[in-house]
């Protein structure tokens, strides 16, 4: 499920937008005319409308965006554990100084989170390494170091899944509004190149598309620039908290084996 979870928000967001589009926006109460051809007058939803079909595949990316950030938000907020992950560090920093490896263990069962679960599988080789006589101190060390990377190397997969997506739609949103402005413009001046008075009504439904839809576009790059710059930072956050209980564990049986 995990690995196509990405594809069935895809074809969930493209339907949920085209049942927006011509529905809600696309309802007639929107317009003062059976043919929707005229929006009523500060109506935003009938105005969406004449953004034409490019307005969907727009708001597909923006239901993609937000549907990707509350799922990144749960797992990071999952990853994190219980309590603050700083406190849990210097907590494990301070049962390692002090030889006690079960108070370590039940504090990565109480914090739990990815940071907990590479802390335990450190601490755990540590202790097998305490008592392992076939090896040189050395490779207790690489054993110990090997391990936390190990478990380090899994856990990030988990933490960086789906933002390739999010960072993917950030410049399609942008494109995706100035196609929506070459359109709508190329709309316009056909309108006002029309022998005679200009097509008022050809005009209007130009410059709507142009403007709803790099507005719309504008927007949905926006929003997936600030959460993939949020997430990266937490993930980043996250990486160095593991990478410092790392080198706590290895430190300290590196300081206390010789």
């Amino acid at each position: 499920m995990g690995a196509f979870f990405p594809y069935i928000v895809i074809l969930v967001c493209a339907g949920i937008s085209v049942l927006i589009f011509m529905f809600l926006l696309g309802n007639v109460n929107n317009f003062a005319d059976p043919g929707r051809e005229h929006p009523l007058k500060g109506n935003l939803m009938g105005l969406m409308y004449k953004g034409g079909w490019l307005v969907p595949i727009i708001l597909t990316m923006l239901l993609m965006v937000l549907v990707f950030s509350i799922e990144r938000l749960i797992t990071l907020m999952r990853a994190r554990g219980r309590g603050n992950v700083s406190n849990f560090v210097r907590k494990i920093q301070f049962h390692l100084t002090n030889g006690d490896l079960d108070a370590a263990e039940a504090e990565c069962d109480m914090q739990r989170g990815s940071v907990a679960n590479v802390v335990k599988n450190g601490v755990r080789k540590y202790r097998e390494m305490l008592t392992a006589t076939d090896l040189s101190h050395e490779q207790k060390l690489l054993a110990i170091q090997k391990e936390v990377e190990e478990s380090t190397s899994l856990e990030l997969p988990m933490l960086q899944r789906n933002l390739p997506f999010i960072a993917t739609i950030a410049p399609l949103g942008t494109l995706g509004g100035l196609i929506g402005t070459v359109f709508g413009m190329i709309r316009s001046f056909s309108a006002m190149g029309q022998s005679g008075a200009a097509d008022s009504v050809a005009l209007s439904i130009g410059i709507s598309e142009a403007l709803v839809n790099t507005a719309t576009g504008i927007t949905t790059s926006a929003l997936a620039i600030i959460f993939y710059n949020i997430f990266s930072t937490q993930i980043d956050s996250l990486t160095y908290l593991i990478d410092e209980a790392g080198y706590s564990i290895t430190n300290t049986f590196d300081s206390k084996q010789k």
